[in-house]
């Protein structure tokens, strides 16, 4: 059972991993039927939640390095906690929006404490895992988060086959409740105490991540490697649908793919990714493995349809392992270049680099791939492969005005 199942062996990482899948069933059900939430059932148009949405989310990034700060200098665990009844408090208020104004508001909130959380997150794992382990962490629960999200979309399957405003409600109260759940869940812990600051110039605190060039280089090179979640989740299933003529529940097929590959090779793939010379080094094979992904989704053009659908399979396949070795040299990367007294910003900082790709990336990939075509592919494709391959040199550079813990 152990072989198939992402749930750790008993002890702190099961129960971060249990507070993890309650949280990431609550996101399979929002990420499922929010938006169908927002447009059908309270009313706003498609052009103000996608508005509202990209609004919140730029916003959002600012909280992503003062909150890692404080999770830095306070328990990580009691932090993370609050943060999250906080984030029942704001989802639960969802059931309140009637205008776009509300749900201006209340979206801003929502990604404010999201952006935050994920960095508190971060530190709280490197606390309970500590630096050998934390990696290993990290990619646990990547790939309980994915079990959640697909069991959160399953279960609002049903809310909108019922298309009731009653089905609605009650997807939007589930989603509250599950932050309550982890909540409750964290409680379990013991706990943590911040590390101490060194008292010595042997190791020089680095209170402030956006003033640090070379980490900023290391991390802004993994942020637009990490356009390729962009592409798995918008580009493919567009460029299946409307340009190569393949039936919608292909698009089901290929992120189905993603996520059973995710949840039992996450942990495989993550070894070697303790420290930041190697963790480089999977981010060198990494960019390239993404590049061979965006190779075999532009050869796709042309096919006919069997023979296009077959190859996206096995184009998502290729994608999955650049996907996991980059996520878990980026996390790699982003630990062990941070000095143990300010992981928790350090976090914030690579969060919020990632996530300003993450708003840029639909507007940038739609117009060079959908309108480019093969060609853009192509480009997307050697941006990876280039970034890959500047990735150990960059990582040396940053090493070099490190000193040895």
């Amino acid at each position: 059972m152990q072989a198939v199942s992402p749930l750790p062996p008993p002890g702190r990482l099961r129960t971060l991993s249990l507070a993890t899948l309650a949280n990431t069933v609550g996101s399979g059900l929002w990420l499922t039927g929010g938006v169908l939430y927002l447009t059908r059932d309270v009313g706003l148009s498609a052009v103000q939640v996608g508005t509202g949405l990209s609004v919140a989310g730029l916003v959002g990034l600012t909280a992503s390095v003062p909150l890692g700060g404080l999770a830095d200098r306070r328990d990580p665990r009691t932090l993370r906690v609050v943060l999250q009844v906080l984030q029942a408090v704001v989802a639960a208020t969802y059931l309140l929006v009637d205008s776009f104004p509300v749900f201006l508001v209340v979206a801003v909130l929502e990604l404010l404490l999201t952006s935050g959380n994920l960095a508190v997150r971060a530190a709280l794992v490197a606390a309970v895992a500590g630096p050998q382990g934390r990696v290993h962490a990290f990619a646990t629960l990547r790939a309980v988060a994915n079990l959640g999200i697909a069991i959160g979309a399953g279960l609002a399957g049903f809310a909108l086959v019922a298309d009731t405003h009653l089905a609605y409600q009650i997807l939007v109260a589930g989603n509250a409740t599950t932050y309550l759940v982890s909540a409750a869940l964290l409680l379990r812990l013991p706990a943590l105490a911040p590390r101490p600051h060194p008292s010595t110039t042997a190791v020089p605190r680095r209170a402030r991540p956006l003033r640090d060039g070379r980490f900023l280089a290391v991390s802004g090179a993994s942020a637009l490697l990490a356009l390729h979640q962009t592409v798995l989740t918008l580009v493919v299933p567009l460029w299946a649908v409307n340009l190569l003529g393949a039936p919608p529940p292909v698009v089901s097929a290929v992120l189905l793919t993603n996520t059973v590959l995710t949840v039992l090779l996450a942990v495989r793939l993550s070894r070697g990714a303790d420290s930041a010379a190697p963790a480089a080094r999977k981010m060198r094979r990494a960019g390239l493995v993404l590049a061979a992904a965006m190779l075999l989704y532009a050869t796709t053009a042309g096919l006919p349809t069997t023979a296009a659908v077959a190859l996206l399979l096995v184009a998502t396949v290729v994608y999955t392992v650049g996907d996991l070795w980059h996520g878990t040299a980026g996390a790699g990367l982003a630990y062990d270049l941070a000095p143990p007294d300010a992981v928790g910003a350090y976090q914030g900082a690579d969060g919020m680099l990632a996530g300003l790709a993450r708003a840029l990336a639909p507007a940038l990939l739609t117009l060079v791939v959908l309108d480019g075509g093969v060609p853009g592919w192509l480009a997307v494709g050697g941006l990876f492969a280039v970034v890959g391959l500047a990735s150990p040199a960059l990582t040396r550079w940053a090493l070099a005005t490190r000193p040895a813990v």
